[in-house]
């Protein structure tokens, strides 16, 4: 195996090579005795042979051999906003959807200590089943209001919103076109409902109308599906040509505004309120209450017919119980809090804007990012990414590890989400200390052959 370094990117070649050698002498195990004659001929059922669970265990494999920490489900020591403790250190952090710095805010925990007094931690079965509370007609009234529709409906659950929605409404008959940068709850959904399902290059409204041009008469319903902010990338759609080519194929159009609530617009309204596209032009809002909100859960916002057949049809909301006073009151009040406090959304775009100016003069790779809440780093790489992550928690800046599958191949990324609550001198610090370990990484990365001896090496004690 050539010693020479490629900058700490592993080949496929390498790749395999490792995959080989845990496969064969894993780390803990005995070689495996010989197969009994009963089990002859069948897969391999343990868990252990799952591939996805071999890879993993290899990115393990690596990163101690390396010396680095394991960047996934990390223990935070305290509540985890623009500042958090991991391990005992006090970090800044750049991993948290906390973009307004609601969580904690002092309003709210009074607000949920006295939902909770009232009506307890949980209302015990599905709504359906167990019926309404005044806190979910109050919160779906306001999330209405937010967009002005005429109704909404909350879910227990982000990504059941998603699904449960998109099962309930669409069948083998229809076709949802989905953005190819799409969340995977939409995926997910197409997948159950049993729709054709097809993805339209990121953001590319014309390859979109070419889609449908060809093949919208083959189909009796069609959905589109976009977001309004892009979780991985930072950016959005064109939303005021979306709506034109839904309209001029007569189409519904799904939005998922997650990441751009109280994120985008003059009031943090989403996507429409920054492209002044009317709301009501938008057949389905979909959001999560997790972001921005501070709570756990999702919403579908849209027309009185589409909630009042969801709440009989979804199975997100029949079949799963209905969401408990402190998350609804949770939510209720930061959407008070961000109607009333719009100085927090300022702060938190010129907080965006800064980073993103500091990135583009420092030569990181932002991307497409529209330089909000969410800013990517693109390095490419991704042994090299997480290796960046990890020299920055040493540092004292907490930036999560994007890599595949959770973006494509070669576009492994660190993941900044910027908060109302960021200082300008933290924005500054964590640009320029990305910039200077990048930099370290770009002229010292590690050697394939150094890293195959570690590997080997650690494989066969």
């Amino acid at each position: 195996m050539s010693e020479e370094s490629v900058r700490g990117r592993l080949t496929r070649g390498v790749k395999a090579a490792l995959l080989d050698t845990m496969r064969r002498a894993p780390v803990g195990e005995k070689p495996s005795q010989a197969t009994p004659a009963s089990r002859a001929g069948r897969h391999d059922m343990s868990f252990a042979s799952l591939p996805a669970y071999q890879q993993l265990s290899t990115q393990r494999g690596l990163a101690d051999a390396l010396g680095l920490s394991f960047p996934f489900y990390r223990t935070h020591d305290a509540r985890a906003g623009a500042l958090s403790i991991i391990n005992g250190n006090d970090v800044v952090n750049f991993a948290s959807y906390d973009y307004l710095g609601l969580n904690g805010h002092p309003e709210i925990t009074r607000a949920v200590a006295a939902a909770t007094e009232q009506w307890g931690t949980s209302v015990s079965a599905s709504r359906i089943t167990a019926g309404e509370r005044g806190f979910h007609h109050d919160l779906e009234r306001a999330l209405a209001d937010v967009y002005e529709a005429e109704a909404s409906l909350v879910f227990v659950s982000g990504h059941a919103t998603a699904v449960s929605t998109i099962a309930a409404l669409l069948g083998p008959k229809d076709l949802i076109l989905h953005d190819s940068l799409i969340h995977n709850c939409v995926v997910v959904g197409a997948q159950l409902c049993g729709a054709t399902r097809r993805s339209f290059a990121h953001n590319d409204m014309d390859a979109l109308a070419d889609i449908l041009a060809a093949t919208r008469d083959r189909f009796e319903r069609v959905l589109i599906v976009s977001e309004g902010l892009y979780s991985m990338d930072g950016d959005g759609p064109d939303l005021g040509r979306l709506v034109d080519i839904k309209e001029r194929f007569d189409c519904w159009l799904m939005v998922d505004d997650a990441h751009a609530l109280g994120i985008l617009g003059k009031t943090g309204r989403g996507i429409f309120e920054m492209a002044g596209v009317d709301p009501k032009r938008v057949d389905i809002w979909l959001g999560t209450l997790s972001k921005t909100l501070v709570s756990c859960g999702g919403y579908v916002a849209g027309s009185r017919v589409l909630i009042d057949y969801l709440k009989l049809t979804a199975p997100g909301m029949v079949y799963s119980v209905g969401i408990p006073a402190p998350a609804a009151i949770a939510a209720l009040t930061a959407i008070q809090l961000m109607q009333r406090e719009p100085e927090r959304v300022e702060r938190l775009q010129a907080n965006g804007q800064r980073f993103l100016q500091k990135a583009r003069d420092a030569g990181l790779d932002v991307g497409t990012s529209w330089g909000y809440a969410v800013i990517p780093v693109i390095l490419g790489d991704s042994l090299r990414t997480i290796m960046l992550a990890d020299r920055l928690l040493k540092r004292g800046y907490n930036a999560f590890p994007i890599v595949p599958p959770g973006v494509p191949e070669q576009s492994a990324r660190l993941r900044f989400f910027i908060s109302s609550e960021h200082t300008p001198a933290q924005i500054d610090a964590v640009v320029a200390a990305t910039r200077e370990e990048l930099t370290g990484l770009e002229q010292s990365g590690p050697s394939l052959g150094t890293m195959a001896k570690l590997m080997m090496a650690k494989f066969k004690s």
